[in-house]
């Protein structure tokens, strides 16, 4: 990719396509997918603010658009006559209270108000859909121009970034994918001696060391060979698996083929030491452990030169087991300094002439905390506050950005792109975080279980940018430091760090080279500068606040950090920062900005729905219920955030509507509304509505018709095997148990592109589970409906007058069972390959129940079902009667 541009005008050609080279250039399907985006109505006072430097000598560094009103228009019109239909519905149904079953009736009385609430609540936080679009040329020339090295030399003025990255085990993480985000980290496009990585291992593997150690050796290789060539992306598992390579944007193009060749051949090697380890560490502890004269009973898992690893054993002992082992912070690549350090020209021993790169490498930072027995380690939430506390005692950024392990940098312009909303001249003080979309590689091409989730991350997002700001979603944010601490935004309380050192060894605990660092964490001018050594007072201070003890009655986990007790950790230190008043800003680019994993097995998939839905319920019933906010939150943020908490509760509807369809199997006629023409008028014409909504608001959002269809049926699997789940989990935590346990899900094994049929196995594989039960009942009950009607109407047991009202019913049963088609498809494993057979299927097991029904009926109800033809063949003629038939 080429270098960020530096002219005043670069970036404006398409302001709306932010690429990773600031000049703004993008494809025609790009361009086609934002069309419907204009200038808010500001726009030209932002140009002229920005001639004269910004507000307040600040530079304007975003532009803001808005949907056309060819489309916001009709699209809020139509939102507006929806809402008008649902109260006039409830209206007509409280005054014809009519039901073969009243009890029944009041039941879906609530159930259509909680759909009618809900759908409302979804549908305010998106009537102002906003996007902001950074001006990353304008960034580069204001805080770091070409002349002063924007590669990373003393005169850049961008702010320092602390990154933070973070894995358990490297088995249900595959390792490489791991190092491969580390590897992206190290040679994204920012200043070198501005930025800082802090790797924590929640596990303390030896492996998860070792591995950072090989990924440190390798990195001095891969980052000057990213910045010699520009190559995107930078993390090479998946730069080396791109079918084809981008237009060369390095300035060596004659030596690119080679470097590339070498480079390669490095990683292959790299790539094999890392499977290596998992084979090396046990042999090496075996050997050491023949030699050793003191033997306690337990194999110890041992360092390269020696000693005991300190952390996690691979054959657990006292004190070196999951659950049970010592700090360890370890400094695995030092602050590179503030010059540039330019490489040694080509050679029989480097064949790569780096005689013009600058080769330096941020600082890099091993964290395994201290974990042990009776404490509750409170899972990432508890890792990211340790890292956020060991941080500032070596670099403390005043911003911070976290990645999940198995996430890594695509665009290596993301971080400049982060820092355009926050040094913006207008929001930008007030800004806390700037969440990026999440984006996934490994996903199958059509997304059946809508792991990429477009349906929030282009469209619900947008609508939370035109609020208070979009909700944080645990990976690929960049935070404000001392919003994590718990302070006021400036235009709320300018001089709030005053306030938080009031108490603060109540606040942050007792470490004061800790307490010291807070008031820095503001001066966004202060340059990364870690101490020149670690001597031993400052190692055992990161050891101290890397302890379980330290937070033992702090702020930490509550008013400071990330918020604890919970599984949906993000979305619920998002709250509380938007509570203080803060504002959160949206920012999507091209190329994303980041990528990862995401599971595609559907069991994998219904597990992490779970804690999702799980924690937002928890949420709603805690102290964080957004109901419960001050006023410093926007209106329509707190209808949002109530929207994101409740959801999982439409469930306990949906499913009893579900099973509605048993009453097919019935002999007698039966409705739950009265008249019941009228009653489906209503509905169909509240779906139409919503329907026709959605398809405006994919069509302002950029997405496909499959985007919109996997959402629907997504939220329709959730809504009858995991929601249900949440609730009950909800509930036992109301009375004081525990809930239900909540699974990590697995990542997949393999990034590689030219692993495609392995990567995909696991869509084909079934991991039978209680979560799946609930869903294939509901898939029974719905084909027996539809197969015992077919049997009714075969035996002539209906009226066309009949026939035409039953229709709306056996709609609704088709509707059903097309929205759960992905589940089906999960369930038949590798037969799931070939869809037709599963229709094969329906229509046999229709067929079938048919066919059962009708037998049930002429033993039953003899008289009740009349005789029929099967038609007039020669020499047959006959009239066959159910009741003739004996079994």
């Amino acid at each position: 990719m080429p270098s960020p541009a530096t002219g005043n005008d670069a970036g404006l050609a398409d302001p709306l396509l932010p690429r990773g080279d600031g000049t703004g250039r993008a494809g025609a399907s790009s361009k086609n997918k934002y069309r419907y985006w204009v200038p808010a109505a500001d726009d030209k006072e932002v140009l002229a603010a920005e001639e004269r430097g910004g507000e307040d000598g600040r530079p304007l560094l975003y532009r803001t658009f808005k949907v056309r009103g060819i489309l916001l228009h009709p699209y809020r019109l139509i939102n507006l006559a929806r809402l008008i239909v649902i109260i006039q519905f409830f209206i007509w149904r409280m005054r014809h209270r009519d039901s073969d079953s009243i009890a029944l009736w009041w039941i879906t009385v609530v159930g259509d108000f909680w759909f009618g609430v809900s759908w409302l609540l979804n549908q305010a936080s998106k009537v102002n859909p906003i996007r902001r679009v950074p001006n990353l040329a304008l960034l580069n020339q204001q805080f770091d121009p070409p002349g002063g090295g924007g590669g990373g030399s003393s005169s850049s003025q961008l702010p320092g970034v602390d990154v933070f990255i973070n894995t358990v085990d490297p088995v249900d993480e595959p390792v490489l994918c791991t190092m491969n985000s580390v590897l992206s980290i190290l040679a994204t496009d920012y200043p070198v001696d501005r930025h800082a990585t802090y790797f924590s291992d929640d596990g303390g593997s030896l492996v998860h060391y070792e591995a950072l150690l090989e990924t440190a050796r390798f990195a001095a290789l891969w980052a000057p060979f990213c910045r010699k060539h520009r190559v995107e992306p930078r993390a090479p598992e998946s730069y080396f698996a791109a079918t084809a390579d981008g237009p060369y944007a390095g300035d060596a193009p004659g030596q690119f083929v080679d470097d590339r060749r070498h480079v390669r051949r490095e990683y292959e090697e790299f790539r094999e030491r890392l499977a290596a380890l998992f084979t090396i560490i046990p042999q090496r502890s075996e050997a050491y452990e023949r030699e050793s004269t003191k033997r306690d009973g337990a194999r110890a898992t041992y360092m390269a030169d020696g000693s005991h690893w300190p952390g996690t054993w691979m054959e657990p002992a006292e004190n070196h087991k999951k659950g049970q082992h010592a700090a360890i912070v370890q400094v695995m690549l030092n602050h590179p300094g503030d010059e540039p350090q330019l490489g040694a020209p080509a050679s029989s021993d480097s064949p790569l002439d780096l005689s013009a790169v600058d080769v330096r490498l941020p600082m890099l930072v091993y964290i395994a905390r201290e974990k042990r027995p009776g404490y509750d380690h409170q899972k990432k939430a508890g890792a990211m506050n340790v890292q956020l506390r060991v941080s500032a005692l070596l670099s403390n950024a005043p911003f911070i950005i976290n990645f999940d392990g198995d996430h890594y940098i695509n665009n290596s312009a993301a971080f400049r792109a982060a820092m355009c909303f926050m040094l913006d001249g207008r929001h930008g003080e007030d800004t806390a975080f700037v969440q990026f979309p999440q984006r996934f590689d490994d996903v199958d091409p059509t997304d059946r279980y809508c792991n990429h989730n477009r349906v929030f991350f282009d469209a619900t997002a947008l609508g939370l940018n035109g609020l208070q700001g979009p909700s944080y979603v645990g990976t690929g944010c960049m935070f404000r430091r001392a919003a994590l601490y718990g302070a006021d935004p400036p235009r709320w309380q300018p001089d709030d760090f005053s306030k938080l050192l009031d108490n603060p060894w109540r606040q942050f605990g007792n470490s004061m080279p800790f307490i010291n660092s807070v008031p820095l964490a503001t001066h966004q001018e202060r340059p990364v500068a870690p101490p020149a050594s670690l001597d031993g007072r400052l190692t055992a201070e990161l050891t101290d606040v890397s302890t379980c003890a330290y937070e033992d009655g702090t702020e930490w986990g509550y008013g400071v950090g990330w918020v604890y007790n919970i599984a949906t950790e993000d979305v619920v230190t998002g709250f509380r920062i938007h509570r203080k008043g803060w504002r959160s800003m949206y920012c999507a680019m091209e190329p994303d900005a980041f990528r990862g994993t995401a599971p595609i097995n559907l069991t994998e998939r219904l597990y992490q729905i779970l804690r999702w839905s799980g924690g937002s319920l928890d949420m709603f019933f805690s102290r964080n219920c957004p109901l419960l906010a001050g006023r410093r939150l926007h209106p329509m943020q707190r209808v949002a955030y109530t929207n994101m908490t409740v959801y999982p509760i439409s469930a306990a509807f949906i499913f009893v509507y579900d099973l509605l369809p048993l009453m097919w199997l019935s002999g007698a006629e039966f409705y739950i509304q009265k008249p019941f023409p009228t009653y489906v008028v209503y509905l169909f014409a509240g779906i139409a509505m919503m329907e026709v909504s959605g398809m405006v608001e994919i069509r302002w959002a950029g997405l496909t018709l499959l985007d919109w269809c996997r959402n629907e049926q997504f939220y329709m699997i959730g809504a009858t095997g995991v929601y249900p789940a949440a609730v009950l989990h909800s509930l036992l935590r109301l009375v004081g148990l525990k809930g239900l346990p909540f699974k990590l899900t697995s990542k997949p094994q393999s990034a590689s592109g030219g692993e495609a049929k392995e990567r995909f196995a696991e869509l084909y594989e079934v991991q039978w589970a209680p979560l799946l039960v609930p869903t294939v009942v509901v898939i029974a009950v719905n084909v027996a409906a539809i197969g015992a009607a077919a049997g009714r109407v075969a035996t002539g047991g209906w009226s066309l007058a009949q026939i035409a009202g039953a229709a709306g019913g056996l709609l609704f049963n088709a509707w059903v069972l097309l929205l759960l088609y992905p589940f089906a498809l999960g369930i038949m494993g590798r037969w799931s390959k070939r869809p037709y057979l599963l229709f094969v299927l329906l229509v046999a097991a229709l067929a079938a129940i048919a066919s059962a029904y009708v037998a049930l009926l002429a033993v039953l109800a003899p008289g009740f079902v009349p005789p029929f033809r099967l038609g007039r063949w020669s020499g047959v003629g006959a009239i066959i009667s159910p009741a003739s038939w004996r079994f």
